[in-house]
């Protein structure tokens, strides 16, 4: 009987690894598995941005580096203050625009990083 279970459960898991495409956990958000970008595909401000990131700045804007909430839920659900974003530089804009990279983890070496063109309605991972 026990052993049936087993059987039934694993079936089950695998499936469901099927059906995700063996997304992880951490890339997946209400269901959706986050889309990616490859980190020469960022237009070149996206990529200076993600280079002061990895340095620690300094960084153009104030609010460069402050606690990202999370409040749409679109990125991997985690603890308050492990997200923190950055601002992209729009040419032309004449404030901070709407372009952000948001890393989690530890500033200098963050677990990942996601861009959005169209502040926080979508995000992309950023595969280097």
């Amino acid at each position: 009987m026990r052993l049936g279970f087993f059987k039934l459960v694993l079936t089950g898991l695998l499936f469901l690894a099927f059906l995700t495409g063996g997304a992880s956990a951490r890339d997946m958000s209400l269901g959706q598995e986050t889309s990616q970008i490859a980190l020469n595909a960022l237009p070149v401000q996206g990529r200076n941005t993600y280079q002061l990131i990895l340095q620690g700045g300094p960084f153009p804007f104030e609010k460069d580096g402050v606690v990202f909430g999370n409040r749409e839920r679109l990125l991997p659900g985690e603890k308050r203050g492990y997200y923190r974003e950055y601002t992209v530089s729009t040419p032309g804009a004449n404030n901070r625009g709407v372009r952000r990279i948001v890393c989690g983890g530890v500033p200098k070496s963050p677990d990942a990083c996601y861009y959005t063109d169209d502040h926080y309605a979508s995000f992309r991972r950023i595969v280097p």
